[in-house]
């Protein structure tokens, strides 16, 4: 197959890449990148010399260049990584979010119908979900309405809104993914666990919105792209699942976890005002992912 993974030198992109670029040594990759803050070349180092990738410097805003890209490779399979992601950043300049995530996405999309793309696999976050109380049990699930709180989450729906508008208009072969929170290697400082564990080894104090019980989900970033992989080459056309490992956890029981694993018991926190929209408690079911996996590993997929 030729696969083309946009935003593939960001955290999560460059994750799949390094494990599926030799995992399926029989496969191609393209990388298209815009090398911004959060991108960098050294995080798919390991790979760029690998005779089944290569690397493109480039922005899936720029219309000529994704027709030209989609012009001379026959894609079977598109995933596309690339997004503005800093919920913080989106309150403050929410434009950036909606150029790259929707118009952004609205590009690719057209050229994965014009040039007959196999199959485009739209990478989206648990967040368009909006959020439940704290003291709720229950988790969304993949037919529950979307209602995002801020406006990167907003582009993300409005993102995921065009991908079925295709598959329904242009009869375009789509699967969407909306995964928890990630964390692992290479994640950029200004997330929440990487800045946490900044803030400890440097001594500093640990900013925290509100009173840190905002709950959230979290999952290994490697474990997601598995789940990623999966769906994206055996999924049914126009499936979307929920990607979730079942861990949630306060932010405030996140950082005393966090320390507890660094050993270290002298740490102060930085109670700051709450975000404007801050989601309570996100949590999305799973079942209908366990599912699927279990059907592809029992062979009846």
């Amino acid at each position: 197959m030729n696969i083309l993974v946009t935003g593939g030198c960001g955290f999560i992109g460059s994750d799949y890449l390094n494990q599926m670029v030799i995992k399926y040594p029989f496969d191609n990759f393209i990388c298209l990148d815009k090398l911004t803050y959060a991108g960098n070349l050294n995080n798919i180092d390991s790979i760029k010399d690998k005779d089944n990738f290569k690397f493109i410097k480039g922005d899936i805003c720029d219309e000529k260049l994704v027709d030209d890209l989609f012009k001379d490779n026959h894609f079977d399979l598109v995933i596309n990584f690339a997004a503005e992601t800093h919920v913080d950043t989106s309150i403050i300049n929410p434009d950036i979010f909606y150029k790259t995530n929707v118009l952004g996405v609205l590009n690719l999309l057209k050229a994965s119908n014009k040039y007959k793309v196999g199959r485009f696999h739209q990478v989206s976050t648990d967040e368009v979900y909006g959020d439940k109380p704290l003291n709720s049990k229950d988790s969304f699930v993949e037919t529950d309405a979307l209602h995002p709180s801020s406006p990167y989450s907003s582009s993300k729906a409005s993102a995921e809104l065009l991908v079925m508008a295709f598959h329904r208009t242009y009869n375009l072969d789509v699967t969407i993914s909306r995964s928890v929170n990630n964390y692992g290697n290479n994640q950029n400082k200004e997330k929440f666990i990487p800045k946490v564990i900044d803030c400890l080894k440097s001594g500093k104090e640990i900013p925290l919105y509100g009173d840190g019980l905002n709950i959230r989900s979290w999952i290994d970033v490697s474990k997601n792209n598995y789940y990623i992989d999966m769906i994206s080459r055996f999924a049914n056309n126009g499936e979307i699942y929920n990607i979730s490992d079942n861990f949630e956890i306060s932010n405030i029981d996140l950082i005393k976890l966090i320390a507890k694993y660094f050993n270290i018991t002298d740490f102060k926190i930085k109670y700051i005002e709450n975000r404007p929209g801050h989601d309570e408690r996100m949590s999305i079911s799973n079942y209908k992912l366990t599912r699927f996996i279990l059907g592809i590993e029992e062979g009846r997929l």
